[in-house]
């Protein structure tokens, strides 16, 4: 009878999902790759039966190599869309330094990206010694090129360019280095993102002549990339978007609305099938995607889809003991059950019930040269204050770092990411494997209305703060309290901690500066006052470790 019953609800749950299928706009063809089966299926109300693994609420920081073929010119991320929309600096740097766009397009950027100075092994290794408890790395970005010897994409680092399997050498250093392993996946947006390619010049000697991006594969005969398809890189045998001459409508479309142009089934599939190959081959602990919800939602059923297939495919390869994250941006109600949510530059100003992340990157998403030459490098004390306000809140930073066509970082950024090492050195018990406090913090910033901007994008707030600024962490009869800062007066009044506050009523046995050792207190009804020592130990944020005579509450 229970056979039956659970027979019955099987062929009512497929039936239900078909015809919920049938009324996407653009479905997924599974001829290629098919979903795998199992406790997830592919809607919102199964999927929502995900949890997080504990080992993510641990981990609190991340780094992801945000690397490929668009850091060859070092003119900044969405280079490859930008050097086609004329009279931008990116557009101005390509002519000046590689050709006209019409003649010398990205497709031929992309042999210039060799990789001949990267030694994954050696850099998760330092990722790991300065803090990162995973990793991340780009599989694909906008672009569409492929970091993989992909199936499904003759245009990857295997047949061009490092002629390496990236993602292979990446997932290999990362687990011999005891790191979860995470891919970011971003070629769903290639369709709209590359439309600028179509243009011309409006003006000049080269007016009215078409840039490469309409180019086929005939076209290749006698060239270097003859027998590609240009357009398999592309994507732009289609029509324009609405408003696509107009630059920033892109940020308008990106959710699938607003007059973009609906993508075709083969594209849609075949960014399906790339992102199931990376699933089946690289097994990969973290997937990301830089979309509204899933990709290609709610045009297509194929971002659920691939949701299902990575839970279900990570549950079955490790005896249902599930260790997947998978994120998504500017998630509602029930998608937040069903994906992490992913703030880019940015963070709520309150704690979140569930563990969330944001990505940001110490300077450009991909390398920029003005960094460097400029200083507009995050500074060690900027990234110890993300992360600090961000665990509080019950969050994981993911952090980029640049690195250059050749694989290597810069000497300003190695020097930045050493010192912060070394505060995490100190100071990391405050971080790692704690949970949020009854408030995450004090101070002016944490008492403000900072608001999210779309997917993020306030994270500037919060370097600007002081020592006034306090963030808490816990764990076990442990409290933490950060200062953002040193206060010049040698002394942190944790006004939160104050007697008679209904916040902490617990008996304080021991207060320690986290690297030197206990300090005095004075505890008063105005607050808890932290006597600090003459000199300081690190040039960052102090830590005060507050132990409790009993669990933290």
């Amino acid at each position: 009878m229970k056979i039956l019953t659970f027979l019955l609800a099987l062929v009512i749950s497929l039936t239900s999902y078909s015809a919920a299928a049938k009324d996407y706009q653009v479905p997924v063809c599974e001829e290629n790759e098919a979903m795998q089966t199992g406790r997830f299926e592919p809607v919102w109300e199964s999927l929502a039966n995900y949890e997080v693994p504990e080992w993510f609420r641990n981990a609190k920081f991340g780094i992801w190599a945000h690397w490929g073929p668009q850091c060859v010119e070092g003119s900044g991320d969405w280079m490859a869309r930008s050097m086609y929309i004329e009279g931008s600096r990116e557009y101005k740097h390509h002519l000046k330094n590689y050709g006209h766009p019409s003649e010398v397009g990205f497709k031929d950027i992309l042999p210039m990206f060799k990789a001949e100075k990267w030694n994954p092994e050696q850099l998760v290794a330092f990722y790991k010694k300065i803090g990162a408890r995973y990793f991340f790395a780009l599989g694909n970005h906008h672009d569409n090129f492929d970091l993989w010897d992909s199936k499904y994409q003759e245009w990857n680092s295997v047949n061009i360019g490092p002629h390496k399997d990236i993602l292979a050498l990446w997932a290999d250093a990362a687990r011999k280095n005891g790191l979860p392993f995470g891919v970011s996946l971003h070629a769903d947006h290639a369709w709209s993102w590359y439309e600028p390619a179509q243009r011309y010049d409006r003006s000049g000697d080269k007016m009215a002549v078409p840039y490469d991006g309409c180019l086929t594969k005939a076209d290749g005969k006698g060239k270097w990339w003859e027998g590609y398809d240009p357009q398999k890189l592309y994507a732009q045998n289609h029509p324009m978007s609405k408003g696509s001459w107009a630059d920033n409508m892109i940020h308008r479309q990106w959710a699938w609305g607003d007059g973009v142009e609906i993508p075709s089934t083969e594209f849609v599939t075949n960014f399906y099938n790339r992102t199931l190959d990376v699933v089946n081959r690289y097994d990969p602990d973290l997937l990301y995607f830089d979309v509204t919800g899933v990709p290609f939602f709610p045009i297509s059923d194929a971002g659920l889809r691939i949701a299902a297939h990575f839970y279900n495919h990570n549950e079955s390869r490790r005896n249902n003991n599930m260790s997947a994250v998978m994120f998504g941006k500017i998630l509602d109600d029930t998608q937040r059950e069903a994906l992490v949510w992913d703030v880019e530059r940015g963070a709520p100003n309150h704690i979140y019930d569930k563990p969330w992340q944001t990505c940001s990157c110490i300077g450009g998403w991909h390398y920029d040269s003005r960094f460097p030459e400029k200083g507009w490098y995050k500074s060690a004390s900027d990234i110890v204050k993300l992360l600090v306000d961000v665990v509080s809140k019950n969050g994981n930073l993911l952090l980029s770092v640049p690195l250059r066509s050749d694989g290597t970082f810069d000497e300003q950024e190695e020097a930045i990411l050493n010192k912060f090492g070394e505060w995490m050195n100190t100071n990391s018990e405050a971080i790692y494997d704690t949970r949020p406090w009854k408030i995450f913090g004090e101070g002016p910033i944490a008492e403000s209305d900072i608001r999210l901007n779309a997917q993020g994008f306030n994270e500037g707030s919060y370097t600007k703060a002081t020592h006034s600024e306090i963030r808490f962490t816990q764990k076990g009869k442990y409290l933490y309290a950060t200062a953002l800062a040193w206060p010049e007066d040698k002394q942190i009044v944790i006004k939160s901690l104050g007697i008679g506050k209904k916040l902490f009523t617990n008996r304080i046995k021991k207060v320690e500066l986290l690297g030197y050792g206990c300090v005095r207190y004075s505890r008063t009804d105005k607050g808890l006052v932290i006597f600090l020592p003459e000199n300081r130990i690190n040039d960052i944020a102090p830590v005060i470790k507050i132990q409790s005579d009993r669990a933290i509450m």
